[in-house]
């Protein structure tokens, strides 16, 4: 079951709820009584560890080490200081 943080709009009182999805929201703060409690925006929970598939199938490839430069560069010898 999914867990809501909810809200009250007048007393600012803050709770996690567990709760079906299927199940209606909840509208009445239990401290204040005041019909303002509402659900707030929240990231999701969780975190992908271990070798599972962001690591094999999305992560970015390894970074291709520079290439040295041949020991001609810099006398207009090599084909890439040639102008």
């Amino acid at each position: 079951m999914p867990i809501y943080a909810y809200k009250c709009a007048e007393c600012g009182f803050e709770q996690d709820v567990m709760q079906k999805m299927s199940d209606a929201p909840l509208t009445d703060c239990p401290t204040c009584g005041k019909p303002a409690f509402g659900k707030q925006l929240t990231a999701a929970g969780f975190q992908l560890k271990g070798s599972g598939y962001y690591a094999t199938d999305f992560k970015n490839p390894p970074a291709k080490p520079a290439e040295a430069p041949s020991p001609a560069c810099g006398t207009g010898a090599c084909p890439a200081c040639a102008g």
